[in-house]
């Protein structure tokens, strides 16, 4: 099956709660890092602005809980701690153009996806849902994004836990399918420990066997990192060859690793402050098309409150961005949704399952 990206349709300006909407209207920022009173706050949907005599503009890039500054006809997404004394902000708190404001969710809806019975079963994913024809949209979808498109994965440590999950997400970064990886300390940390002492947390990553003093392995890495100075130089002083670090090095993929609270070390090149990982992260989210996040709920949701629902292209094209979220657990899925990011499709599965399923699909067409 070839894959072709939906259509987005735009709103209708004639309509008459459009054609009659009045100017949007801006305030100024009190001072640096405050917004003004009524500030409108951002959506991860498409957001239009009018300007007056009809004139609606798109914001190229928007993301969640941030504030609109206009500059002429450029909007520019800023968070609200970025903010200058004097800043236009735009201001209004209605969405349906009251107030020169239209947060427009339903540009790239189906409309033969809902049946409309108003009752009826399994309308909610759950651990019993069947996901045969997510995975085969997920097969094209990532063939097609690979030459066309920016794939990001978040990770957490589990991918790593796992022999053949660790040596599939290697081979799909190998293999062109990961653009970008964001994860933790966790993830790099236990995936090198894996790549030389074959263990994860002190477990044989395949036979599940704990090793002698292995709960010390990860800290041996560690340390063995930071003696090194950085991840590239311990990859080198260990031999190591493999691996989820290694291919992405191998490859020039680019990484985060955002800090947490509870890290041990962590490894050099960890990013501990938490406004700088999420800058970082946030400068890869603005150029993501297909977003892929496993058993991680922290990194997912806060990814997901980054990621936008739409690329608009330099020549205004208008795509959506797709976002999975693979767990095992529904209330990691729903607490994604539930944080704003309802566009994101949930797969229920254990992580290391998928990584092979999706490996060993991707790889016979390669």
């Amino acid at each position: 099956m070839t894959f072709v990206l939906p259509k987005y349709i735009p709103p209708d300006f004639a309509t008459p709660s459009l054609s009659n909407a009045p100017p949007v209207s801006v305030k100024p920022a009190p001072k640096d890092g405050v917004a003004p009173q009524n500030f409108h706050g951002t959506s991860n949907h498409p957001e239009y602005i009018h300007m007056g005599s009809g004139k609606w503009i798109l914001a190229r890039e928007n993301r969640m809980d941030c504030v609109m500054v206009l500059h002429g006809e450029t909007i520019d997404i800023v968070e609200a701690r970025r903010l200058k004394k004097g800043d236009p902000v735009v201001v209004g708190r209605t969405e349906n153009g009251e107030e020169g404001i239209l947060v427009y969710a339903t540009g790239f809806n189906d409309t033969n996806a809902d049946s409309d019975d108003k009752f009826s079963f399994r309308t909610r994913g759950t651990r019993e849902t069947p996901f045969s024809r997510s995975y085969d949209q997920l097969y094209d979808l990532l063939r097609y994004e690979r030459k066309n498109g920016h794939i990001i994965w978040v990770l957490g440590p589990a991918v790593a836990f796992d022999k053949d999950s660790r040596e599939a997400m290697q081979g799909l970064i190998e293999n062109g399918y990961c653009h970008a990886l964001l994860a933790g300390n966790a993830l790099a940390t236990h995936d090198l420990e894996a790549a030389y002492f074959r263990t994860g947390l002190g477990q044989d990553i395949y036979t599940q066997v704990l090793q002698p003093l292995g709960h010390y392995n990860h800290l041996d890495i560690l340390n063995a990192a930071r003696h090194a100075g950085s991840i590239k130089a311990v990859i080198k002083k260990l031999q190591i060859k493999d691996g989820i670090v290694f291919a992405c090095k191998k490859c020039n993929v680019p990484y985060v690793f955002a800090g947490s609270i509870r890290d041990d070390g962590p490894l050099p090149g960890v990013i501990a402050d938490v406004y700088d990982a999420q800058d970082a992260m946030r400068a890869h989210a603005r150029s993501a098309t297909t977003v892929i996040t496993l058993a991680t709920q922290l990194h997912s949701i806060a990814f997901g409150n980054m990621t936008p629902s739409y690329q608009v292209s330099d020549d205004d094209f208008v795509r959506p961005v797709y976002f999975y979220i693979v767990d095992i657990s529904e209330f990691s899925a729903d607490k994604l949704a539930n944080r704003g990011s309802a566009q994101a499709t949930a797969i229920l599965t254990n992580v290391q399952d998928f990584m092979i399923n999706l490996w060993n699909n991707l790889a016979k067409g390669d």
